[in-house]
């Protein structure tokens, strides 16, 4: 998980096509190599996040996109 600043909002993303544990690790893996997000919490079918700006939830999305899976804000 990456550090959290206070300058960073929550955002929840819902994410379609995850179905095991090694979904989560895949999405929580995706997301710890966008700079500028930091995960609170990857469940299957869902991700807190929080972003610093509205392109940084972008490459969010884009990441879990490019691991396989289905993403956008909920």
């Amino acid at each position: 998980m990456s550090t959290v600043s206070p300058d960073q909002t929550p955002v929840t993303l819902k994410i379609e096509g995850m179905s095991c544990g090694h979904c989560v690790g895949a999405v929580r893996g995706a997301l710890a190599d966008v700079a500028g997000v930091a995960d609170d919490d990857v469940a299957i079918g869902s991700a807190r996040i929080r972003a610093r700006t509205s392109d940084d939830v972008a490459q969010a999305v884009r990441a879990i996109e490019d691991a396989g899976y289905e993403a956008h804000p909920a």
